[in-house]
C-alpha cells in the first residue's frame, strides 16, 4: 500500500477512552449506593450490612419514616442490577480489544513536514548550498493496521476508516511479501525524486539497472501448473533463463526474444528470505510456460511484473529518512522538497502545501492509493492545498473533495511542470531559472 505507516494499534486511542467512560460508570454506581446506605444507617440502620445484596434491618419510625425506608429500599435494589451489567459491559468490551480478526483497517494517517527528513552531509554541502525550505511541503501518509473485534466494530461507525479483509488488503500474497515490496518501492521512490530534481536543476544523473524481482504476478483465466502464476512467489529473484545469466532486465530482453507463448523455458530462481522459510542464499530451478502478453498476444511473457530496482548515480548523496514507511506515493512530495531546498526563494509561496503521488523518471505523477484518508490528515494538519495525481478516478477525487472540506483546495497534476506552475501561481518562487554549476 502505497504510503502506508504501520502503527502498534491507530484504533487504541478510542478503545481507551471508551473503555474509561464504563469505568466512570462503575465507581459512580457504587458512590450513589454506598451514599444511600450511609444516609439509611444514620436514621434506621443498627448494623451496616455488606452487599450483595443489600438488606435494611426493619426499625419501628415515627412520623412517616417507614415510606422513606422503602424508597431508599428500591435504590439500593436497582443499583445492584446497573453496578452487574457495567461490570459484565466492561468485560465485553476488553475481549473485544483483544480479540484479533483477518480483518485489517486503511485510515488517516499523517502529513508531515519532508524537510525534517532531509540530510545533507559534508560531501554535498562541499559541492552545493543547501537552502532549509521557508515553508516545507508535506508528505501524506495513511495507516494500516490488523484491527480488533472493538477496532473493526469502531472502524465500521468511522466514514474515514475502510476495513478490509485480507483479500482486499494483500491479494495473493502475504503480510511479509507486502512489506518487502513496499519498503522496496519506497527506496525506489526516493531515487527517482533524486533523480529527477537533479536533473530539472542540470545535475548529471543516471539509472543503474539492479536484480528482476518479482513484484506482482500475472494470471490469466485458469492458467496451467507450469505458468508463472503459479510457479513464482512475491520477491523471488530470477537470476538465469536456459541457464544464461540475467543480472538485470536488459539481460532478460533479448533472451525472451527468441522464445514464443507457449514455449517452456527453465528459470533460476533466488527465493526472498521469509522467516522460516527459504534462504536468499539458496537457488532452486523450475521450469515455466511462457505465456501471451494481454496487450501485444504475439510476444511472450513468464507472467510477473518486475520492482523497479534502479538506483541512481548522483554527483552527491541527499539522505531521505522514511524510517516504517512503504510505497512511493510520496515521490512527488520528495521531488518538492529537493527542489526547494536546492536553490533559493521559497518554493510553496508561504502556502502550506500537502502533495502525494509517485514520481516517474518523465516527470510524470502516477496515481495512489487511499487517497480520501490522506485527505483527512491533510485538512488535520491545516493544509490549504493538496496537490494530488490526476490520473484518480472521478470517485476517489470525488471522496477526497468531501473529506478534505472547503478548507483544503485539492488541485491534480499529471506532471512536476503542473505542480510546479500551481505553486507559482500561489505566490511561489519557481525554478524556471535554477541551475546548479558543481
Amino acid at each position: 500500500m502505497a504510503g502506508l505507516e504501520r502503527p502498534t494499534n491507530k484504533m487504541a486511542p478510542s478503545v481507551r477512552t471508551t473503555i474509561n467512560k464504563v469505568l466512570t460508570v462503575v465507581p459512580a454506581t457504587e458512590v450513589a449506593t454506598e451514599r444511600a446506605m450511609s444516609e439509611e444507617n444514620s436514621t434506621t440502620m443498627v448494623n451496616s450490612v455488606p452487599f450483595p445484596p443489600p438488606t435494611v434491618q426493619n426499625v419501628t419510625l415515627d412520623n412517616g419514616s417507614a415510606s422513606e425506608t422503602a424508597r431508599i429500599n428500591r435504590r439500593l435494589w436497582w443499583a445492584m442490577p446497573i453496578l452487574t451489567v457495567a461490570w459484565i459491559g466492561l468485560i465485553a468490551i476488553i475481549a473485544a480489544s483483544l480479540t484479533p480478526l483477518k480483518l485489517w483497517e486503511l485510515a488517516p494517517g499523517s502529513a508531515e513536514q519532508v524537510s525534517n527528513r532531509l540530510s545533507f552531509d559534508k560531501a554535498a554541502l562541499s559541492k552545493v548550498m543547501r537552502y532549509p525550505a521557508k515553508t516545507p511541503v508535506l508528505f501524506v501518509t495513511a495507516f494500516g493496521s490488523k484491527l480488533t473485534a472493538l477496532d473493526a466494530f469502531a472502524g465500521a461507525l468511522d466514514k474515514d476508516v475502510d476495513v478490509q479483509s485480507y483479500k482486499e488488503r494483500y491479494g495473493t500474497s502475504t503480510p511479509t511479501e507486502q512489506q518487502r515490496l513496499g519498503y522496496q518501492s519506497m527506496t525506489t521512490a526516493k531515487q527517482i525524486a533524486e533523480y529527477v530534481a537533479y536533473t530539472r536543476l542540470g545535475l548529471e544523473a543516471s539509472f543503474v539497472y539492479g536484480d528482476i524481482i518479482v513484484e506482482e504476478l500475472v494470471c490469466l483465466d485458469n492458467p496451467g501448473p507450469l505458468s508463472g502464476c503459479k510457479q513464482l512467489q512475491l520477491g523471488d529473484t530470477i537470476t538465469e533463463l536456459d541457464g544464461e545469466p540475467t543480472p538485470t532486465l536488459l539481460d532478460l530482453g533479448p533472451l525472451m526474444a527468441n522464445h514464443k507463448p507457449g514455449d517452456i523455458v527453465t528459470l533460476t530462481i533466488k527465493p526472498a528470505d521469509i522467516p522460516g522459510g527459504a534462504s536468499s542464499t539458496d537457488k532452486y530451478v523450475k521450469r515455466i510456460q511462457l505465456i501471451a502478453d494481454p496487450d501485444t498476444p504475439t510476444r511472450p511473457i513468464i507472467g510477473f511484473i518486475p520492482a523497479d530496482t534502479r538506483t541512481v548515480q548522483l554527483p552527491f548523496e541527499v539522505g531521505i529518512d522514511t524510517d516504517r514507511i512503504g510505497g512511493p506515493s510520496a515521490g512527488l512530495a520528495f521531488t518538492l522538497a529537493l527542489l526547494d531546498e536546492l536553490t533559493p526563494g521559497d518554493l510553496m509561496g508561504g502556502v502550506r502545501v500537502a502533495a502525494t503521488g509517485t514520481i516517474e523518471e518523465d516527470e510524470s505523477v502516477g496515481a495512489i492509493g487511499a487517497l480520501a484518508q490522506k485527505a483527512v490528515a491533510v485538512k488535520a494538519a491545516g493544509a490549504k492545498v493538496f496537490l494530488v495525481p490526476k490520473g484518480q478516478s472521478e470517485e476517489e477525487l470525488a471522496d477526497a473533495r468531501r473529506a478534505a472540506g472547503p478548507s483544503v483546495r485539492i488541485e491534480p497534476v499529471a506532471n512536476l511542470t503542473e505542480a510546479l506552475a500551481i505553486l507559482e501561481s500561489l505566490g511561489g518562487s519557481g525554478i524556471s531559472n535554477a541551475t546548479i554549476e558543481l
